[in-house]
């Protein structure tokens, strides 16, 4: 495993980190809470130091397994969590601050987040949607600012909207957040353009996320594949999706050889290949995802000829929301 620091915070972390969504127990299939603890043991075993859970994976489900597996580990692992939006919009609606994150809120949330953890202290506490209209409020920042000076966190950042890596500039620019997590792959290279420069400058530590493109980039969604009604993949492929993306992968799949053998190798060396990005955090559901995902923290980066080539699979999918 090589590590990465993880912007300004100093964090030495894998660049390989742990994506716990998929271990919340609700709006995905095909896993269980006994695997989840054997592929989250079997990550650290293979030096992954990095996990990114949330509040609202599973109602505190996943950070209770999150925190259940760190605590009977003896090595250093760092986790980041994340606080829900009060009025559960997902996006950030341009709606007043106090509706999504009020100063008792964040603080209430916190809370819970450690007692679910069983820890007195997060590493990385986040707010779990964005909007830049909220950056001159103070609210947020006095409650972030207060959990820090009382040691129950030690960093705080910002999760971006999907598809709206532009949407937190102004926050960026004013000092106070120490990462930034957004979606980054093959088909999502938008924050190539104004945010992975601006982290550069500033130091701000990167989280990547989905860069599998919730399956879409592995090869296993095919026009006729169908998911449980409460899987979140339902609605993510919905429509036409479905074809579109098995269109593109196809397409993808004659770049494979020498730099990649498989898709999501491809997906996962094209996200490392970025100088901005600090972690990666794949969903990883099973034993037989680590293994394949952390091989790939090699210190091998896809060639420029390969990345010009990948240019052409960016697909701008934020206005088809």
């Amino acid at each position: 495993m090589k590590y990465r620091t993880l912007g300004r915070t100093g964090i030495k972390v894998s660049e390989i980190g742990y994506g716990a969504w998929g271990i919340g127990g609700i709006q995905w299939t095909g896993g269980d809470d006994e695997e989840a603890s054997r592929a989250l043991n079997l990550a650290i075993d293979q030096g992954l130091n990095f996990i990114d859970t949330a509040l609202a994976y599973g109602d505190g489900h996943s950070e209770r397994l999150v925190g259940e597996v760190v605590r009977s580990r003896q090595e250093r692992i760092y986790i980041a969590t994340k606080i829900p939006p009060k009025n559960r919009q997902w996006p950030a609606r341009d709606v007043p601050l106090r509706e999504v994150f009020s100063r008792d809120y964040i603080i209430e949330c916190t809370e819970q987040s450690l007692s679910n953890l069983g820890t007195d202290t997060i590493d990385i506490q986040q707010l779990h949607v964005w909007h830049d209209s909220w950056a001159d409020e103070t609210e947020w920042i006095e409650a972030l600012t207060k959990l820090r000076e009382q040691g129950k966190i030690r960093f705080f950042g910002i999760s971006i909207n999907d598809y709206q890596p532009w949407n937190a500039m102004k926050a960026l620019r004013q000092g106070h957040l120490d990462t930034v997590q957004v979606i980054y792959n093959i088909f999502e290279q938008a924050p190539e353009n104004q945010l992975y420069p601006l982290c550069l400058e500033l130091n701000i530590g990167v989280i990547a996320r989905v860069p599998l493109d919730e399956g879409g980039l592995t090869g296993t969604i095919k026009p006729d594949t169908v998911f449980p009604d409460t899987d979140f993949r339902t609605w993510f492929f919905r429509g036409e999706r479905k074809q579109k993306v098995f269109n593109r992968v196809e397409r993808l799949k004659l770049l494979l050889g020498a730099e990649a053998e498989n898709l999501p190798e491809l997906a996962l060396r094209f996200t490392l290949s970025n100088d901005a990005v600090n972690t990666v955090i794949p969903g990883m559901r099973n034993a037989k995802h680590v293994t394949a995902n952390i091989s790939y923290s090699d210190g091998r980066r896809l060639t420029p000829g390969m990345l010009w080539r990948l240019k052409q699979f960016a697909w701008d999918r934020a206005e088809e929301w």
